[in-house]
């Protein structure tokens, strides 16, 4: 059985996640130790107890969404599984920085500390309320891509998330979005509703914080992945490491492109996708995409006792 281990991004965020993971396994408490440090703050504390509100700001749900998947990747290793067990790994947006750190392509500290720089960059990219994002159900790629050109009339307005056959995120100014939504639901979406996030991913409104990654990734270790990371912006996989640094720039304001990847990931042979981490939502794309696959989730000290059994 070939597998491939997922890491989940931004919206699987909830207040407690990793706590009772870091309580049972010594190696998973001392990932969030690692991140609390890297960052000069005590994020854990705001995982484990704080506020939603305060826990969904884009600069801590992105290095917290990381620290959470690497905790509990450290307690299923705890209990036998290597990182070489996997035959790929990929995460959806800021995961992907959690799959290169699961890879030892990135140190955790470094990670933590991209995903802060990263999330600031993200939401100081446009002003509040210039941008918005929606999710367009029921409507393949091709024609979201076609819906997003007709809506944009000379702003941004683009196809930024291709999450699996049925659903589609769009990004970019939020008159342009609005009218997207409108369009979609005289194309025959099944829904069609603006999300609820902080600014426009994904999209060319976010080119000032791409500017900023590339500055921030220029100065950091990046070592060839020990298992090959299939990149959002590529949909298939990569393990150079001057290339893994210029496709998480490109990221910034691609694509992802994770319906291509997953179905890319079944064509070679993997058959069982391990989401690790926050959340269900990757597991429920994937039965979408390739339906004959297994899904598992790791999140609690039970799913990974459950090895065992």
């Amino acid at each position: 059985m070939s597998r491939a281990f997922l890491f989940p991004g931004q919206g699987a965020q909830t207040i407690g996640m990793g706590r009772a993971l870091a309580d049972t396994y010594p190696a998973a408490k001392d990932v969030f130790q690692e991140v609390d440090d890297a960052l000069g703050e005590s994020l854990s504390a705001l995982i484990w107890e704080g506020d939603i509100a305060e826990l969904t700001l884009t600069a801590n749900a992105q290095p917290a969404l990381m620290a959470t998947s690497l905790a509990t990747l450290r307690a299923l290793q705890a209990e036998g599984v290597a990182i070489t067990d996997a035959a790929f790994v990929a995460g959806h947006s800021l995961g992907e920085y959690s799959a290169l750190a699961a890879a030892e392509a990135l140190s955790v500290t470094d990670a933590a500390k991209l995903l802060r720089i990263r999330g600031r960059a993200m939401q100081a990219a446009t002003p509040v309320g210039e941008g918005a994002m929606a999710a367009l159900l029921g409507l393949d790629f091709a024609t979201v891509t076609e819906v997003a050109q007709e809506a944009a009339q000379g702003q941004v307005c683009q196809a930024a998330n291709d999450n699996d056959p049925a659903q589609v995120v769009v990004s970019g100014h939020k008159a342009a979005v609005e009218r997207a939504v409108e369009i979609a639901k005289a194309r025959g979406a099944k829904r069609a509703m603006l999300l609820p996030v902080s600014a426009p991913f994904h999209c060319a409104l976010m080119q000032p914080a791409a500017d900023v990654m590339a500055n921030a990734l220029a100065d950091v270790t990046l070592n060839a992945p020990v298992v090959p990371v299939v990149a959002n912006v590529r949909a298939e996989a990569v393990s150079d490491a001057d290339t893994i640094r210029k496709l998480l720039i490109e990221q910034v304001t691609g694509s992802v492109r994770w319906r291509e990847s997953i179905a890319w990931m079944a064509a070679q042979g993997v058959t069982e996708f391990w989401e690790i981490g926050a959340g269900k939502a990757l597991s429920g794309m994937v039965k979408r995409i390739a339906k004959e696959a297994g899904t598992r989730n790791f999140a609690t000290p039970e799913d990974v006792a459950a090895l065992r059994a």
